[in-house]
C-alpha cells in the first residue's frame, strides 16, 4: 500500500478500484463449481435416504458458498494492515472457539468427536476458523518479533507455547488431523520467517515424538493406524472405509465409469460426500480425471506461493507469511485427503478443500482466498506508480 493510500480514510480506500488475480480466481471457481458437480453425484443417494431430497447436501453447500462469497468480498475490502494490528485479538477469538466447543451443552458431538458449535441454521466446526486465526497471528508475530525470533530461543518458544495449547485443545475434541495440519503449517511459517535451525529441529523432533506417542497410546488412533497398514486384514471393520475407497478408485481405471455411475457411493463407501469424495471422483472420472483434479490443487498452491514470493520481493512480510501459511494449509490438507483415499496415509477426517461437503471448511477456505486476493490487489496498487514512472522514462 502506498503512503497516500495508507493515510486515506477507510471508506475512501474501499472505493479504490479492485484488482483481482484472474488466475487465482479462475482456479478457485473451477474447484468450487466442479465440487458442486461431484458432490451432487456423491451425495445423491445418502441425501435421498436422510432427507428425501436428492440435492439436500448440495443445497446446504450452496448456501455455505454464498456465505463464503460474502465473507470473501469483505476480506477483499479490508486492508491487510487491519488484520496485522488485530492479530493478537484474532488469536484470542481462535483459542476461545477451541475452548467453547469442549463445553458440555455447547459443543455438538458426532461419532465420538466434539468438534461443532450449533449456530442455528448450521454447525460451525471450531477448528476451521481457529486455524485461520492462528495463521493471522503467526504472520503478525513473525513481523513484530522478527529480530527476537531469529536470535533467541525465547522468540521461538512463545508462538510454540500458543501452538501447543491449540493442538492440545484440538486433540481433546479429538481432531488429530486438524492438529497435524495446524502444526505443519505453523512450523513452515516460522521456519521461513527466520527461526534458527536448531530451535526448529528441536521442536520438530519433539512434536514428531509426541504425535507418535499419542497415536500409539490411543486405542482409537491405533485402530486407525493398523487399519491403514493392512486394511484387507479386517475389511469389514477397521479396514472397511479404506478397502471400499480402494475398490472405488480401482473401478475408475483410466477414464472412469462416467458421472453418476459410481457404485461405491450406494451405501458401500462411508462418508462418500465428505472425507472420501475423491474416491467417488476417481471412480467416475478415472485416472485422467484424478490427475486433472490434483493438477488444479497444485496450481492453486503454486499461485498462492507465487503471491507470497511477490510480497516478499516488495518487503511486505506479513502478507508473505500469511500467503505462505494459507498455501501450505490448503496444499497439506488436499495432500492428506487424497493420501487417505488412496491408502497412503491413515484416516484423518479432513475434507478436500472447496470440493468435499463441509460448510465450515468451505466458508473459511473462501475467506482465506479473499485475503489472498486482497494481497494481490494491494501489490498491484503499490506497483502501479512504479510502472508509470518506468513508462515515462521509456
Amino acid at each position: 500500500m502506498t503512503a497516500q493510500s495508507a493515510t486515506m480514510p477507510f471508506p475512501a480506500r474501499l472505493r479504490t478500484e479492485l484488482r483481482l488475480d484472474p488466475v487465482l480466481l479462475l482456479i478457485t471457481l473451477t474447484l468450487l463449481f466442479g465440487g458442486f458437480v461431484i458432490l451432487a453425484s456423491a451425495s445423491i443417494t445418502v441425501a435421498d435416504n436422510v432427507a428425501n431430497e436428492p440435492f439436500y447436501y448440495v443445497q446446504r453447500q450452496f448456501v455455505a458458498a454464498l456465505i463464503g462469497a460474502l465473507g470473501m468480498i469483505i476480506c477483499l475490502c479490508v486492508p491487510l494492515h487491519v488484520w496485522r494490528r488485530l492479530s493478537p485479538l484474532i488469536l484470542l477469538i481462535g483459542v476461545a472457539l477451541l475452548c467453547v466447543v469442549l463445553l458440555p451443552g455447547v459443543g455438538y458431538e458426532v461419532n465420538g468427536s466434539r468438534r461443532w458449535i450449533r449456530l442455528g441454521v448450521m454447525n460451525l466446526q471450531a477448528s476451521e476458523p481457529a486455524r485461520l486465526c492462528l495463521l493471522v497471528f503467526l504472520a503478525g508475530y513473525a513481523v513484530r518479533q522478527q529480530k527476537t525470533l531469529r536470535e533467541s530461543f525465547v522468540g521461538f518458544l512463545r508462538p510454540m507455547l500458543v501452538l501447543c495449547l491449540c493442538c492440545a485443545l484440538l486433540l481433546a475434541q479429538p481432531d488429530f488431523g486438524a492438529a497435524i495440519v495446524l502444526l505443519g503449517t505453523a512450523l513452515i511459517i516460522l521456519f521461513v520467517a527466520g527461526a534458527r535451525i536448531r530451535d526448529f529441529l528441536l521442536f520438530f523432533s519433539t512434536a514428531l515424538v509426541g504425535m507418535t506417542f499419542l497415536a500409539i497410546t490411543s486405542p482409537y488412533r491405533m485402530q486407525r493406524l493398523t487399519g491403514f497398514l493392512d486394511p484387507w486384514a479386517d475389511p469389514f471393520d477397521s479396514g472397511f472405509q479404506l478397502t471400499q475407497s480402494l475398490i472405488a478408485i480401482g473401478r475408475g481405471e483410466w477414464f472412469g465409469v462416467g458421472l453418476g455411475g459410481s457404485v461405491q457411493k450406494l451405501f458401500y463407501l462411508p462418508e462418500a460426500h465428505t472425507d472420501f469424495v475423491f474416491a467417488v471422483f476417481a471412480e467416475e472420472f478415472g485416472l485422467l480425471g484424478s490427475l486433472l483434479l490434483i493438477a488444479l490443487f497444485l496450481a492453486l498452491v503454486w499461485r498462492i506461493f507465487k503471491l507470497a514470493r511477490r510480497a516478499a520481493n516488495a518487503q511486505r512480510f506479513f502478507e508473505t507469511y500469511l500467503a505462505l501459511g494459507v498455501g501450505t494449509w490448503l496444499g497439506l490438507q488436499a495432500f492428506i485427503n487424497v493420501g487417505v483415499n488412496m491408502g497412503l496415509l491413515p484416516t484423518k477426517g479432513l475434507t478436500l478443500p472447496l470440493v468435499s461437503y463441509g460448510r465450515s471448511s468451505l466458508i473459511i477456505t473462501m475467506l482465506a482466498i479473499g485475503m489472498m486476493l486482497r494481497i494481490y490487489h494491494e501489490l498491484e496498487v503499490d506497483a502501479k506508480p512504479v510502472n508509470r514512472r518506468r513508462g515515462g522514462k521509456a
